[in-house]
């Protein structure tokens, strides 16, 4: 039978250190339990601790020889938020099958191969054993899991319909995962460009110019108004063109520590919003993530006012973010959500609408998801439509800038040429 080394406390607060034998880590904890004892630490025992246990101040010996063992891994392995997703799908996938979380997460313990997935697994299995839910096991690690997703999962298990929850889960951070890579996507194409455009551009500027300047020279003549400039910004570049970028460079990290700022996030969001074009593209972007947001929560047993508040924390723009504040407090001294909304200027005539039709009928939640959908089609669109004036302002750009050029040398060598006749 299995040997467990333990440390816990008793009704007076003391620490007591020792082993027990029990057939499972349950089974062990349950014997400690009905003691009177709260576990500590609980682990099993190898041989080398069995035979340290054996002698004076074995058991201590034996639970530090365990401690030891789990404060220092042989290979520390860090725990990201890139294995939240994965870990729910997972986690899905076993208790649709039929097994109840916590035997889910055991297995998961047990039997993945990733490292940062299997360490996760197997440190929500230690909480889960010792008595914690799964909720607060997934408080415990706050870098993976959001607030939104532990209560989720939470009002899942006073329900009994965790399945259900962690599918609307999985489903929303799949919809926000593609919206990612739907912008990533979109800024490829531009940033090439805008990369193999500049590569041009330094070309003719560091390599081609100051050859041709030598040549001009040889021939003693007067160079026409854009080759006399070109070559001019060829010669600045080559002498002072370090200290541009180094200039550019503090520049743009003084505007991204300001930006980072509160006073500066405020105000760079307001500037955002008022963009010509772009400033649709983040309300759109700010009603799709309210929408999104409020109908999971609404639908999974959350009350009005957590999610609202909740929701109110994913917005990303601070203006909408501090106008929607006001909205919710409106809305929960009794104000319909729609005309609370309205209020704050942030949210189309149409959204309004959309709600307040939500809101008469008693099915705010489908509209929601009406709203969600619609919206995460138009930014798609616009993203596209932002692609493709990029694209264009790229390569037109680059077409100018190379034309040119090729003016400036080709008038060159034929005024040039026309001097040299005449002598």
């Amino acid at each position: 039978m299995p040997t467990f080394a333990y440390s816990a406390r008793d009704a007076a607060g003391q620490t007591v250190s020792a082993a027990l034998e029990a057939p499972s880590r349950r089974d062990a904890l349950r014997l400690l339990t009905s003691r009177g004892l709260t576990p500590v630490n609980l682990s099993e025992q190898t041989a080398a601790a069995k035979n340290a246990a054996g002698k004076p101040g074995g058991a201590k010996a034996a639970t530090a020889l365990a401690l030891a063992r789990k404060e220092a891994p042989a290979r520390p392995v860090r725990i990201t938020r890139s294995q939240r997703l994965p870990f729910l799908n997972a986690l899905h996938e076993l208790t649709s099958g039929g097994l109840s979380a916590g035997e889910a997460v055991r297995l998961l313990a047990l039997r993945v191969k990733d490292p940062g997935l299997k360490a996760l697994s197997a440190g929500m299995w230690e909480r889960i054993s010792e008595g914690a839910t799964i909720s607060k096991a997934l408080a415990a690690y706050p870098d993976v899991f959001d607030h939104n997703t532990i209560n989720l999962v939470a009002s899942g298990e006073a329900t009994g319909n965790i399945t259900e929850v962690l599918i609307r889960i999985i489903d929303h951070l799949n919809e926000q995962r593609e919206m990612q890579r739907q912008l990533v996507a979109a800024m490829a194409y531009p940033v090439f460009l805008s990369v193999v455009a500049g590569g041009v551009v330094l070309f003719f500027l560091f390599f081609l110019l100051p050859r041709l300047k030598v040549l001009f020279d040889a021939l003693h003549g007067e160079l026409p108004l854009a080759t006399r400039f070109l070559i001019g910004l060829s010669g600045f570049t080559l002498h002072w063109g370090w200290l541009a970028l180094l200039l550019f460079v503090f520049g743009v990290a003084s505007l991204w520590k300001w930006r980072n700022s509160p006073e500066g996030r405020k105000v760079t969001d307001g500037w955002l919003l008022h963009l010509p074009v772009a400033g649709q593209f983040f309300v759109a972007q700010t009603v799709h993530s309210f929408s999104q947001t409020l109908s999971v929560l609404l639908e999974n047993g959350i009350t009005t006012a957590e999610a609202l508040r909740m929701t109110e924390r994913q917005v990303d723009n601070v203006i909408h973010r501090e106008a929607f504040a006001v909205a919710t407090d409106r809305v929960l001294e009794g104000e319909a959500l729609a005309k609370a909304l309205g209020r704050t200027g942030c949210f189309p005539d149409l959204v309004l609408d959309q709600l307040a039709v939500g809101e008469n009928t008693g099915n705010l939640v489908p509209s929601l998801r009406r709203i969600a959908v619609s919206h995460q089609k138009l930014i798609s669109a616009q993203l596209k439509f932002f692609t493709s004036v990029i694209g264009s302002v790229v390569l037109c750009t680059v077409f100018l800038f190379v034309g040119f050029i090729a003016y400036a040398i080709v008038s060159a060598v034929f005024q040039l040429s026309q001097a040299v006749g005449r002598g």
